[in-house]
């Protein structure tokens, strides 16, 4: 009985037997190394992740309201004629300046000369019959002694007398009346200022008090500027005075001016007045302050921001906006590194924004440190390791720490309507 053969396998057959088994051998062997270099020792300590840190301290801040408002001449005077006749000349340039007593119109003069020649003639004849009656007077007294005359003429006499003085002084009434309207054909300037248009040219006749004015004077230098604050924020402005939160900087509060095109105006004015009255359409209140403008660069209507020093608030802390995030409920929240190391989330209460940085009004003490890089990569209770900075106030970016020396109070610029952008100046701890 003869055996099978085995059957022949064939190169091919062979190598594609081979073939993978190799390939898979090489894998498991790549695999295994891998894994080798991948695995850390067991005991290994876990890297803190570093995370840059400010330190916060109380400061005082001078807390300034930007109020919107609008300039307006500080004297104004409408020129009118109080004497009637045709105008002869008009010596001001429209627009131009003019100081007080300047000759601004000239009335045609005639007929209010020829009245003071007459009042002045009629002085003359006044004065004439004083002499007169007055002879008479003293030659009836002499003869009344030796009763060579009446009592009766003597009275006569001495009426005569009188009534010759008060034609007199009747007359220089009137030589006074006269001069007045005839110094009225020369219309001068009431104030000193800048004058507006003129509603009447020369040959134009014009009347006594006449309802509409001949031009108008306003005077700018100083120059009035007028705001308006809401009468709930000022409200609360005298509350936090009251309560002691906000410390006021006395009577002569400065105010400063932010112009239409967004610059400062170089000088300072001082609040003239707060009105005593709430404007019941609006809600507000007008607050009046006085500015020098001598170079006249200021004019009647102008839109302006005001920023007026409303007090300083003491033992405050300004914590920079890229710290605070909000939570699910909407709070203000930050992350501090406490002097374990560890991290601590907390809620805090926002009063404003100033410029960059949150004036927070509560939930921070003197020395503590608030994560203002990094605090996305951390959690409460994770230990961090720090490195310390400070936040520019104008451009928020991070700058390497210097020690801390004092400083200025801060001064900031806050929207009266609520939290606005404003700058504050480095800060001076208490």
């Amino acid at each position: 009985m003869s055996v099978p053969s085995p059957p022949e396998i064939s190169p091919v057959s062979h190598i594609r037997i081979v073939l993978p088994a190799i390939v898979f051998g090489v894998l498991l062997s790549l695999a295994g190394c891998s894994e080798n270099a991948d695995q850390k020792p067991a005991n290994a300590p876990a890297v803190k992740p570093e995370v840059s840190v400010m330190t916060l301290h109380p400061t005082s801040v001078a807390i300034t309201a930007l109020l919107p408002g609008r300039t307006a001449a500080s004297l104004i005077a409408e020129v009118r004629p109080q004497v009637g006749g045709i105008v002869r000349k008009r010596n001001f340039q429209e627009g131009g300046s003019v100081r007080e007593g300047d000759v601004l119109y000239e009335i045609d003069p005639a007929t209010y000369q020829a009245a003071y020649d007459s009042a002045v003639a009629a002085v003359a004849k006044a004065n004439g019959a004083v002499p007169s009656a007055q002879a008479r007077v003293d030659r009836y007294r002499g003869l009344s002694r030796n009763d060579a005359v009446s009592q009766q003429d003597l009275d006569e006499a001495l009426g005569t007398l009188a009534q010759a003085n008060a034609d007199v002084a009747s007359a220089k009434a009137a030589l006074e009346t006269a001069r007045i309207n005839l110094d009225y054909t020369k219309i001068r300037a009431p104030i000193g200022g800048r004058v507006g248009a003129s509603t009447v040219t020369v040959g134009a006749l014009v009347t006594a008090d006449q309802t509409t004015s001949l031009t108008t004077i306003r005077q700018i230098d100083p120059i009035n500027v007028d705001v308006t604050q809401s009468s709930a924020n000022l409200l609360k402005l005298r509350r936090a005075i009251e309560d002691g939160r906000l410390k006021t900087t006395g009577a002569n509060v400065s105010v400063k001016l932010k112009l239409e095109d967004g610059s400062d105006y170089d000088r300072t004015g001082r609040i003239e007045f707060l009105d005593a009255a709430v404007e019941e359409t609006t809600g507000s209140v007008t607050v009046r302050a006085e500015f020098p403008n001598p170079k006249q660069l200021l004019l009647p209507g102008v839109y302006v921001r005001a920023v007026i020093q409303e007090g300083i608030r003491q033992n405050s802390y300004l914590v920079p906006q890229r710290a605070v995030s909000r939570n699910t409920k909407g709070k203000a929240t930050a992350k501090f590194v406490l002097p374990d190391g560890k991290i601590d989330e907390r809620v805090l209460i926002v009063d404003r924004s100033i410029g960059n940085s949150w004036l927070v009004a509560d939930g921070i003490k003197d020395g503590e440190r608030v994560v203002v890089e990094g605090n996305q990569r951390v959690r409460a209770g994770q230990d961090v390791t720090t490195s310390d900075v400070i936040v520019n106030d104008a451009t928020g970016e991070l700058e390497q720490a210097a020690k801390e020396t004092g400083g200025a109070v801060k001064s900031v610029d806050v929207s009266a309507a609520g939290p606005a952008a404003a700058s504050a100046s480095p800060a001076a701890k208490n």
